[in-house]
């Protein structure tokens, strides 16, 4: 029987550690759907490594390490350290899709993109020859006929009270600064609802009464996610996902999400200035409309989880300041802060490189917490100064105690409140020692 070992690498933190966590609260779904692909003769091995140890002495035939963001420089090492053991390793993941050339370094063979027709082929030749191509490179075209994900690789690990499933993959917006954008350029995938509603009965089966949309914008497709929430309802299930602020705009729609379960919403805040959006190509994001849209999230009983990022073209240090006020004045429960880091590969690094915005390119220093090019109208330095202000301002104890536990939406739902409560002490952990704030 062939063995494969599946390896979601963790990074480092700026102290130089790797981090751990005793409990991961949202765990992707790669590995589920994709163990669910495999032929039943393979035996599964799957480390998770801010949970697991990884043993690098294991008897597995073929190691598949998935990467995203800055843990793709471990998942280099892991790479080199299997393959000195005479393993055959692949990679996946959007930062191999991204950095290719490099993945190529230190792999036998590398998936680029959506896995459903690559990773197949992939276990076929390996059975065949005893070895991977070089490049598996096959998009597709729709997301029907997926597999249940086999959920018991999560629930056999210390996970939170939520699985993902998946409903959609891409968004029809094209932000130049975004990894989803590099993949997929615009499209956007759905599932057909029927696939969707199987795979979270399946999650209510094992006992979860939660779960957790990991699409890129549930709100892609308003006609789609209408008929989503009216088929979701029934199951009488909580639920969260990400999706843009412009949901807020259609108040029927907003509340049929509501209404369906939905109580948190990761929201793409980003700044406080228009100019800066407008330069990312998210000009369609308005400022302006920013403290009523969050309000009306708030009215509906779904907390809003924010993501901001500073060092917009945009940006001085009064319009930090006048960040730092923003958040005070909306009272966000849940925010994530990062300095805004063109991504190798992305159509925003590619600019910036040919106008020499770039400070180097060490890729290892990409980290979203240090500033790593020339904003036009503050300097690196100071940004980063600024940024590390603004982190200590914000998750400082009395301000995370304002944010929810003072927060108006805390009389509708007071456990998620509790719950931001604690989530903030773990950005506080994050922030302080230098790293930008890590999802759980």
């Amino acid at each position: 029987m062939p063995k494969l070992m599946f390896v979601q690498p963790s990074q480092y933190s700026a102290t130089g550690r790797l981090i751990k966590q005793k409990r991961l609260y949202m765990p992707g779904l790669v590995f589920p759907l994709l163990a669910a692909m495999t032929p039943p003769r393979w035996e599964i091995d799957t480390r998770i490594e801010i949970l697991d140890d990884v043993d690098l002495d294991t008897d597995a035939d073929l190691i598949g390490i998935g990467a995203m963001g800055h843990s793709i420089f471990r998942a280099f090492e892991l790479a080199d350290e299997f393959r000195r053991r005479g393993k055959t390793v692949v990679m996946g993941g959007y930062q191999t899709s991204l950095a290719t050339g490099e993945a190529l370094k230190h792999s036998d063979g590398i998936i680029i993109g959506d896995a459903e027709i690559s990773y197949p082929l992939l276990l076929r030749d390996f059975e065949e020859t005893g070895k991977v191509r070089r490049v598996y490179d096959h998009p597709v075209r729709g997301l029907a006929g997926l597999p249940v994900p086999r959920y018991e690789i999560l629930t056999a690990k210390s996970i939170g009270p939520m699985l993902p499933v998946q409903a959609a993959r891409g968004c029809p917006n094209t932000c130049s600064f975004c990894s989803i954008y590099c993949l997929y350029r615009g499209r956007y995938l759905v599932r057909p609802i029927d696939e969707v509603i199987r795979d979270i009965r399946r999650v209510r089966e094992l006992g979860c009464r939660a779960f957790y949309l990991i699409d890129d914008n549930i709100a892609g497709s308003p006609a789609y996610l209408e008929e989503l929430c009216r088929r979701i309802e029934p199951l009488k299930m909580s639920w969260a996902t990400q999706c843009t602020m412009n949901l807020a705009r259609d108040a029927r729609l907003l509340r049929l999400v509501a209404r369906s379960g939905c109580q948190i919403l990761s929201l793409g805040v980003e700044g406080v200035t228009q100019e800066g959006l407008n330069k990312l190509n998210k000009a369609w994001l308005k400022v302006e409309d920013h403290v009523r849209l969050l309000r009306a999230f708030r009215k509906a009983g779904i907390m809003a989880s924010a993501e901001m990022m500073v060092g917009l073209d945009s940006d001085t240090e009064e319009s930090l300041r006048e960040t730092y006020r923003f958040i005070t004045r909306t009272k966000l429960p849940l925010l994530r802060i990062y300095v805004m880091t063109p991504i190798p590969g992305s159509p925003l690094y590619e600019e910036y490189r040919a106008k020499g915005r770039l400070l180097h390119e060490d890729h290892t220093q990409f980290t979203t917490a240090k500033c790593v090019h020339s904003p036009e109208r503050i300097s690196p330095e100071r940004l980063t100064a600024m940024y590390a202000w603004l982190n200590r301002k914000v998750f400082s104890l009395s301000h995370i105690a304002r944010r929810t536990l003072l927060n108006p939406g805390i009389l509708r739902r007071p456990r998620r409140h509790l719950e931001a409560f604690a989530v903030n002490l773990h950005y506080r952990r994050s922030v302080r020692r230098g790293d930008a704030p890590l999802i759980v």
